[in-house]
């Protein structure tokens, strides 16, 4: 069940990213399908991309004209496509940055069953993981398969440089070091300590 869930998800991922490419839209796929495309293991099951804000209505208007149903939902940093159900995010900002030609440009074409698209990079997805994590939202299950399956693909430097001023991010990347799954190299207590 849990695999034609998969499968017909990923149908939908490649709708959305054929109908994305013929519109000239840019974009990058994200998520847990990211994690997939790099041959990773994901413990969520949704179809995330990655649009600049400014491209949100052209993407809205394309997508709804090949069939699919929006809904602005009231966070006011994604909205939300629907193929049948099924439940594709088209967000403009992640993590409160914005989607720009920067963000495009730390992507690599992947195959996403036999569709080349820009997908985000490890070390980005796990820089979006680590930085989604606050007071409000701490599970590191869910990262966990993520910095296991795709660790030798991701530059632990940068993803520490990135999140150092995230004490969750801090204590994830100290706990893969304590599972074995990746060093620690920051200096522990190292914030202007001697």
């Amino acid at each position: 069940m849990a695999e034609r869930g998969h499968e017909s998800l990923l149908h939908t991922l490649k709708k959305v990213a054929a109908v994305l490419k013929q519109s000239e839209i840019p974009f990058a796929l994200g998520g847990s399908f990211a994690v997939y495309a790099h041959g990773g293991h994901s413990s969520e099951h949704d179809v995330d991309f990655l649009v600049r804000e400014v491209d949100v209505e052209r993407a809205l208007e394309a997508l709804v004209e090949a069939g699919f149903t929006a809904e602005r939902p009231p966070e006011d940093w994604l909205v939300k496509v629907f193929d049948n159900g099924r439940m594709v995010d088209l967000i403009h900002r992640p993590i409160e940055t914005p989607v720009t030609e920067e963000t495009f440009a730390d992507t690599v074409v992947r195959p996403v069953d036999a569709i080349h698209m820009p997908v985000l990079t490890a070390t980005r997805l796990m820089v979006h993981k680590l930085l989604s994590f606050s007071q409000h939202y701490c599970d590191f299950a869910r990262a966990l398969p993520l910095a296991r399956s795709l660790r030798e693909q991701i530059d632990w430097e940068r993803v520490r440089k990135e999140t150092q001023h995230s004490p969750y991010a801090e204590a994830f990347l100290v706990l893969l070091d304590r599972l074995d799954v990746v060093p620690y190299s920051g200096a522990l207590g190292g914030r202007g300590t001697p």
